[in-house]
């Protein structure tokens, strides 16, 4: 019963701790308030049960994602581990064919460290809270491709995948502004999906049901004003570099 309790009031407490960051206390960082933001626990199924098939396929996928780890795939699964600052539009650059950075495309650079959080974050939230699903390197006890990043990432759940989240809002947002590159494009976006179970950060069911959240934000997202604005921006920097202020 205690530890009931405590494992209850450590999920208030990180509940409030997620709460009070929307745009309405990070404008910087988000488009949208919690409110307005696809509710991921109404939209998933529950992650599968561990006496399930699907679990047979996550620890299928989980072994065959350590056997990468030593191999360029997987050295490509530790770099993409680091989305924080510019990790993201560095990941992308090369698959959107143009230099994604702060002095390059500002407005684009703007436009996709803004959205991160709405993906990642607003759009994933309510699930993780909610199942608290233990992730595979903490469920096995074993390490993961950067051990740097263990002791963060078991504070909070594993379903869905908030990194698979951002990375496929990512690549749906970079293919409407250039479309002549859509399949690369898409293509990284799910490799960075794939990196988290090859990291054992993630189940497959996660990374899997992170890319129906990152649609659905994506599409909550044209809906804004002020991201279709900025998403128009950044149209123009791509189309019309010379022409952008």
């Amino acid at each position: 019963m205690k530890k009931s309790a405590v494992a209850l009031a450590c999920l208030a407490i990180i509940s409030l701790a997620h709460a009070a960051k929307d745009v309405t206390t990070k404008p910087d960082l988000y488009f949208l308030q919690e409110t307005q933001s696809p509710d991921s626990l109404m939209l998933l199924p529950p992650p599968p049960a561990t006496d399930s098939i699907e679990f047979l396929n996550d620890k299928a996928q989980y072994e065959r994602g350590k056997s990468l780890r030593d191999t360029p795939r997987g050295k490509q699964a530790w770099h993409d581990a680091q989305i924080e600052g510019d990790g993201v539009a560095a990941a992308f650059s090369t698959a959107f064919g143009r230099e994604i950075s702060k002095s390059k495309t500002p407005v684009l650079y703007g436009l996709l460290m803004k959205m991160r959080e709405d993906a990642g974050d607003l759009a994933t939230r309510s699930a993780k809270t909610h199942y608290m699903r233990i992730r595979p390197f903490a469920f096995y006890h074993e390490p993961t491709c950067r051990p740097d990043q263990q002791q963060t990432l078991s504070t909070n759940g594993s379903y869905p995948s908030g990194h698979t989240a951002i990375g496929w809002a990512t690549a749906l947002v970079l293919t409407e502004i250039n479309p002549a590159r859509q399949d690369v494009i898409l293509k990284r976006g799910y490799d960075m999906g794939q990196s988290r179970v090859i990291c054992g950060y993630h189940w497959q069911s996660d990374v899997t049901a992170a890319r129906i959240v990152g649609g659905a934000i994506v599409a909550r997202l044209h809906a804004d004003e002020n991201f279709v604005g900025q998403l128009q921006k950044a149209k123009d920097e791509f189309n019309h570099p010379a022409s952008v202020r």
